[in-house]
């Protein structure tokens, strides 16, 4: 990796470092990261995620998310919440997924909290993108250095404290700020990536919830 944490692909592109070279995580990293996210399901499913993250690399649950979908009703959290010790019994024994009894009990609180956040504000959308930092709470520039030394936010401690106070398990500060990445609440593709102006353009077209 180079000091700038930009690294060319086999494209002839400039991308953040993360990726590294693999195609499906170049698709994930060109395609999905950091593009502005409104979806109920889909944000229930990448918070989720994030907790079944925790301690491991993205790239793995990224390689099971659609052996987690099948799992999980799709991350319908309505189907989830009603999900009872059948369904965590299946979900320990399931070998397509992250077996961890703990996050997978966390996955169906968070649905049922999930359901009573959406009847709280309209949707799971119009709560987390409440949460989107201002402008004088973002970085002049993005780069390496400030990613490596952020790994937290002021504004991602905020949303972890908020979710803990409403019940919500697995969603610590970091969790809640890769979170926060993924779904284009902020634009952390380093400069010079060379996704970065088309994710920034998405996020000045976007129209917030």
């Amino acid at each position: 990796m180079e000091k700038s944490g930009i690294i060319e692909g086999p494209d002839g592109r400039c991308r953040c470092f993360w990726h590294q070279n693999l195609p499906d995580y170049i698709r994930y990293h060109d395609e999905e990261w950091g593009r502005p996210v409104t979806d109920d399901r889909r944000l229930f499913e990448k918070i989720c995620l994030e907790g079944f993250q925790s301690g491991l690399s993205w790239l793995t649950i990224l390689r099971k998310r659609e052996n987690f979908r099948a799992a999980f009703a799709g991350f319908d959290f309505e189907k989830v919440a009603l999900f009872d010790d059948t369904d965590i019994e299946r979900l320990v024994a399931d070998a397509g997924i992250i077996r961890h009894r703990g996050k997978i009990v966390s996955t169906i609180n968070n649905a049922r909290r999930a359901i009573e956040l959406r009847d709280e504000f309209g949707s799971l959308a119009r709560f987390f993108w409440s949460y989107e930092p201002k402008p004088e709470e973002r970085p002049s520039v993005v780069d390496l250095e400030h990613l490596r030394a952020n790994p937290t936010t002021a504004v991602s401690v905020r949303l972890s404290k908020d979710l803990k106070k409403r019940g919500w398990t697995f969603v610590g500060p970091t969790t809640v700020y890769a979170f926060m990445q993924a779904m284009g609440l902020v634009n952390d593709h380093i400069e010079g990536c060379c996704i970065r102006e088309e994710t920034e353009a998405l996020r000045t077209d976007f129209i917030r919830p």
